[in-house]
C-alpha cells in the first residue's frame, strides 16, 4: 500500500518540476545553456576579463589582489600571473593593443604594460575619487570611437533613472562624462517594476556593434544598438549567472562571462558560442 507521505512527495516533487522556471534565450546566443569552465581556487573572485585573440586565452583579475591571471582556454588549469600592484578592489579589465587597462571601484583606472616580464604601471585617478560618492564595475572599449569607458554601478547623481558612462582621454590622462542610459526605456522593454540598475560588466559585440551590460545584482542582459537605444532585455538563471562580474567577445563574436564563486563551487568562465556566424 503506497503511504500518504509518498503520494504527497510525489505531488509535490512533479508540481515543483512543472513550475520550474524557464529563461529565453537571444538570437545570437543560448543563454540557458552555456559551455561551463571550472576554473582553480584562485581565481574565485574573477571580476573583469579580456580575451587574446593569439592564442585563445583571457587574461583576467581578481577583487582583492592586484594580479594578472592568463587563463589558456583550453588547458585552464595552466593558469599564469603577474603581480602589478598592492591590494584594492579592482573591478574590470580591457586589453587594447599592448596596454591593460584595470578598472578600480572608486573609478580610477591603472594602465599596464609589459617590460620584457615585468609590468610597468601607470595610475590615473578618477575626480572625487576619495569621497567616495561613485562605484564601478564595467569597463569596455568602445568600437565607434576607440575609447575607454567605464560605467556607473552606483553613482550618487544617477540612483534609478540612469546609468552614467565616462571615457579615459589616453592624451590627457583625463576622465570625462561620455553617455547616459535612461533606465525607464529598459523598464519598460523588461516589462519591470523600476529598481536600480547596477551594471557589473559590458563589453561590445565586435560584428554587430552593440553592447551588452550585465548586471550581477539584477541578474539581467541589457543588449544595446549602436546608437544607444535598449534592443533586448535577457533575464539570466541565477543558478548559472550566481556572479557574472566580467564579459569580452571573441572577433567571431563568442561570448564569455566570467562567474565570481558564489556560495558553494569555484569561479568559472561560460561560453556561448555565436548561433548566427558563418
Amino acid at each position: 500500500m503506497v503511504s500518504l507521505t509518498a503520494v504527497l512527495f510525489t505531488f509535490c516533487a512533479c508540481k515543483a518540476k512543472s513550475q520550474k522556471k524557464t529563461y529565453k534565450d537571444s538570437e545570437h546566443y543560448s543563454f540557458s545553456n552555456p559551455k561551463i569552465i571550472h576554473l582553480p581556487q584562485a581565481l574565485d573572485e574573477i571580476s573583469g576579463i579580456s580575451y587574446y585573440a593569439k592564442d585563445t586565452s583571457v587574461f583576467a583579475i581578481i577583487d582583492e589582489d592586484g594580479i594578472l591571471f592568463k587563463i589558456p582556454l583550453m588547458n585552464p588549469k595552466a593558469i599564469r600571473e603577474w603581480q602589478f600592484d598592492k591590494a584594492r578592489d579592482y573591478e574590470d579589465l580591457v586589453l587594447r593593443d599592448s596596454t591593460f587597462y584595470v578598472l578600480v571601484s572608486n573609478g580610477e583606472i591603472e594602465k599596464l604594460k609589459f617590460e620584457g616580464d615585468k609590468i610597468n604601471v601607470e595610475k590615473i585617478d578618477f575626480p572625487n575619487a576619495s569621497k567616495k560618492v561613485n562605484e564601478f564595475e564595467s569597463l569596455y572599449l568602445d568600437s565607434a570611437t576607440g575609447k575607454i569607458v567605464m560605467m556607473c554601478k552606483d553613482c550618487e547623481d544617477d540612483k534609478k533613472s540612469r546609468i552614467s558612462s565616462f571615457f579615459l582621454n589616453d592624451t590627457t590622462q583625463e576622465v570625462s562624462f561620455f553617455s547616459g542610459i535612461e533606465s525607464n526605456a529598459v523598464f519598460q522593454k523588461a516589462g519591470i517594476e523600476k529598481e536600480h540598475l547596477k551594471p557589473s560588466a559590458a563589453a561590445v559585440n565586435p560584428l554587430t556593434k552593440e553592447l551588452y551590460v550585465v548586471c550581477s545584482v539584477n541578474k539581467m542582459m541589457l543588449i544595446f544598438g549602436p546608437a544607444g537605444n535598449i534592443l533586448e532585455v535577457i533575464k539570466l538563471d541565477p543558478a548559472i549567472y550566481k556572479q557574472p562580474e566580467g564579459m569580452s567577445f571573441t572577433p567571431a563574436g563568442d561570448l564569455i562571462i566570467s562567474n565570481e564563486s558564489h556560495q558553494e563551487g569555484n569561479g568559472t568562465l561560460l561560453l556561448l558560442k555565436n548561433k548566427t556566424k558563418h
